[in-house]
């Protein structure tokens, strides 16, 4: 029985993880099969480009291998984990591949990926579902100006310009869904440690 081994494919996501971490090979490539199309699913889903979708995936797999001895199971699974990651990889390549305003119906789109699936099964963890949550009950252009603010990091000017709203506008639509966004999420930690 000494020369028996489990089957790699059959490890715990966790033991895959320590596997890439240590530099496995056999390890890595089951751990990446794993998780590809999730992985792909995210940043796909962020991007809407196939080519940066790809190079995202293989940067969350870089960084998952060079920080998996930091990875820590009280916070999370590993799928929850490694696709966060492959969310914030997602928006910084938008954020730096964006040169010209996006088109108002490409912004609902977006609203629509990051409180809709696939990112809600991937993003499961519970603070990130509150975050989508209290983002989708906001009116309508409270949210896209947040997401544009947030996500895209535009400044209330460029978000004017682009919705072709009044600067004051812009910054009271930011202001006010920040307060919502607050208000919300405070009541809903006030309910959580109540419950």
């Amino acid at each position: 029985m000494s020369g028996f081994r489990f089957p790699a494919d059959r490890l715990p996501d966790e033991a895959l993880l320590s596997g890439l971490a240590t530099g496995d090979p056999e390890l890595a490539v089951v751990f990446v099969r794993r998780f590809q199309h999730r992985v792909f699913g995210v940043a796909m889903a962020v991007t809407r480009d196939e080519q940066i979708a790809e190079d995202v995936a293989q940067l969350t797999f870089e960084r998952a291998w060079r920080h998996a001895q930091i990875y820590d199971s009280r916070r999370g699974s590993v799928a929850t984990w490694l696709t966060s990651i492959a969310h914030n990889l997602a928006v910084d390549a938008v954020r730096a591949r964006r040169t010209e305003p996006m088109a108002p119906e490409d912004l609902d789109a977006l609203i629509g990926a990051v409180t809709e699936t696939p990112e809600r099964w991937a993003l499961a963890d519970e603070a990130s579902a509150q975050l989508r949550s209290a983002v989708a009950r906001l009116p309508r252009e409270q949210a896209r100006a947040l997401v544009m603010a947030g996500v895209y990091g535009m400044t209330a000017q460029e978000i004017a310009d682009a919705e072709r709203i009044p600067l004051g506008t812009a910054k009271t639509r930011i202001r006010a869904a920040m307060a919502k966004l607050r208000t919300t999420l405070a009541s809903v930690r006030r309910d959580d440690h109540d419950g």
